[in-house]
């Protein structure tokens, strides 16, 4: 069952260049070294990969942000990168995708690098450079002022978070604060700092986590247990192969997976929340903001690495 026919999708997808999105969050680069293996080493039992090509896209938080830009939307970014070489990548790269990076500089710490080792459209390994100490108060108190130096100019904040120690309990109170909506991706040993937040959109896995839940629990019931510990009306947790799971109160709403192949999964969470971020701003209601999403979700998993949508794919994917 659809929630959104063409004709109402065109109308809230043609509003998108009109919104202003703020992602607060964990930056990173997501580097792809892409060849093929045809022999083991005579060192080590090990395949010998011989490099064809590097890419570096934008990783993390920033993905988020890139699937805002593709949209035609304005996408402001807040987060710490490294005073080093893949933190003037980063900036070059936002600059390139017109996301403006409104970025502290920790001398203190590495900006986050993941490199995945890729032959033949199957991953490898994966390296991550990084480092997930907290942040110095000195830092946390300057990405406070760069939150509030833009948030008034924005529809809606998303917070992405990669645990890499960037979300704290005073920058999401300075969040909060601000009376914007608020949509989060969380890391589940930090869901205790999205409290009052206007929605969540873990995957199954880490709604698991975060309600503590056992397996034999039904989503249903995980669903119910984080609404109530965070004190939310709403919730929204994907599960993969089986759609997604849209609770508004004490409704639940199954929405059916969109993808026809499967790639490679890596940023379909981003797309997920930009555009169900981008459509709520939009005037959607939360069925139809969580059904665009889904068709989103489901051509980006079709597309090897962090891919985004850009609005005529996006259109072109929801029947009339």
């Amino acid at each position: 069952m659809h929630f959104v026919n063409k004709n109402r999708a065109k109308q809230i997808i043609d509003t998108f260049p009109e919104k202003k999105v703020l992602v607060v969050g964990d930056l990173m680069l997501d580097k792809y070294l892409w060849g093929k293996v045809e022999r083991i080493s005579p060192e080590a039992p090990v395949p010998v990969f011989e490099v064809e090509r590097e890419t570096v896209n934008l990783g993390g938080a920033c993905n988020v942000a890139n699937n805002i830009s593709a949209l035609d939307a304005k996408a402001y970014i807040v987060g710490v990168i490294g005073n080093d070489l893949n933190g003037k990548i980063l900036k070059q790269l936002l600059q390139e995708k017109n996301i403006e990076g409104i970025l502290v500089e920790d001398d203190e710490r590495p900006t986050t690098i993941k490199t995945r080792v890729i032959a033949v459209s199957q991953q490898l390994i994966r390296i991550d450079r990084e480092n997930k100490a907290k942040l110095s108060p000195e830092v946390e108190e300057k990405i406070i002022q760069k939150i509030n130096s833009v948030i008034d100019k924005v529809d809606a904040v998303i917070v992405s978070d990669y645990g890499k120690g960037v979300i704290t309990q005073k920058v999401m109170d300075t969040l909060l604060s601000s009376g914007k909506m608020v949509f989060v991706d969380p890391k589940p040993s930090n869901c205790y700092l999205y409290k009052h937040i206007t929605i969540m959109t873990p995957n199954k896995k880490e709604a698991y986590q975060c309600a503590k839940a056992d397996e034999e629990i039904s989503v249903e019931e995980v669903g119910r247990k984080i609404m109530d510990y965070l004190q939310i009306d709403q919730l929204l947790i994907t599960l993969g192969a089986e759609g997604m799971a849209l609770f508004e109160g004490k409704e639940i709403t199954r929405i059916k997976a969109r993808a026809k192949k499967v790639f490679d999964v890596t940023g379909a969470g981003d797309t997920v929340i930009a555009v169900l971020t981008l459509s709520k701003t939009a005037g959607a209601n939360w069925k139809e903001s969580a059904c665009i999403a889904n068709f989103a979700a489901g051509y980006v998993v079709g597309e090897i690495g962090t891919a985004t949508v850009d609005r005529k794919t996006l259109l072109s994917l929801i029947p009339d």
